[in-house]
C-alpha cells in the first residue's frame, strides 16, 4: 500500500539509503492514502486525482508537525510502499480527513519519493505561527502557494533542509 506520511526534516535523517533503495523504519503514527472513503468522495476525479488528494492531506498535517516541533520549519511528505497489513483506519476522532489512516505498529517501508518546501519557505512556514489570528489566513495562503520540490528516494541525503549539513 502507498502512504504519504506527513513528517520532519528530522525524519529524513532515519532513512537508511543504499545503491538500490531506500527504507524508512515507520513506527506507529499518522499517515495518508488512497481508501475507499476518499475514492468515493471523490466520484469525477481518476486514480492521480484522488492520489493528489490524499497527498495534499499529508502535507497540510506536515505543517501542523513542523508548528508543533523544533524542526526546520519546511513541510516534508515522505511516500512509501508498506504491506497492506501493517495499516489500519484512523483512530483520530475529530477532523479527520478520508484518506486518513494509521501505520500500526513498527514496518520497514522502501522509500519511493519525499516532496519537501524549498528553502526559501521557510520565512511563510514560521509566520504560520507566529502570526495573529486576523492575520492567519493570508500567511497559510503564503504557505498553500508554495510548491513543495521532489526528490527520488536515491536523493534524500542531498536533500536542502537548512537544519543538517547537506551533501
Amino acid at each position: 500500500m502507498r502512504l504519504y506520511v506527513p513528517a520532519t526534516s528530522d525524519d529524513l535523517d532515519a532513512v537508511q539509503v543504499t545503491a538500490h533503495r531506500a527504507t524508512w523504519a515507520v513506527g506507529p503514527r499518522g499517515a495518508h492514502a488512497v481508501t475507499s472513503a476518499l475514492t468515493v468522495s471523490l466520484p469525477d476525479e481518476d486514480d492521480e486525482g484522488v492520489e493528489y488528494a490524499a497527498w495534499l492531506a499529508a502535507v497540510d498535517d506536515s505543517l501542523g508537525l513542523v508548528l508543533g516541533g523544533q524542526v526546520a520549519p519546511l513541510r516534508v511528505v515522505i511516500t512509501v510502499e508498506v504491506p497492506d497489513d501493517a495499516v489500519g483506519r484512523s483512530d483520530a476522532q475529530e477532523d479527520v480527513a478520508e484518506s486518513a489512516v494509521d501505520v500500526q505498529g513498527a514496518v520497514d517501508a522502501q522509500v519511493v519519493c519525499v516532496h519537501v518546501d524549498e528553502p526559501e519557505a521557510a520565512a511563510d512556514v514560521l509566520a504560520v505561527g507566529s502570526v495573529a489570528e486576523a492575520d492567519l489566513d493570508e500567511a497559510l495562503q503564503a504557505v498553500v502557494d508554495r510548491d513543495l520540490l521532489w526528490y527520488d528516494w536515491s536523493e534524500v541525503r542531498r536533500i536542502p533542509t537548512g537544519d543538517r549539513d547537506e551533501d
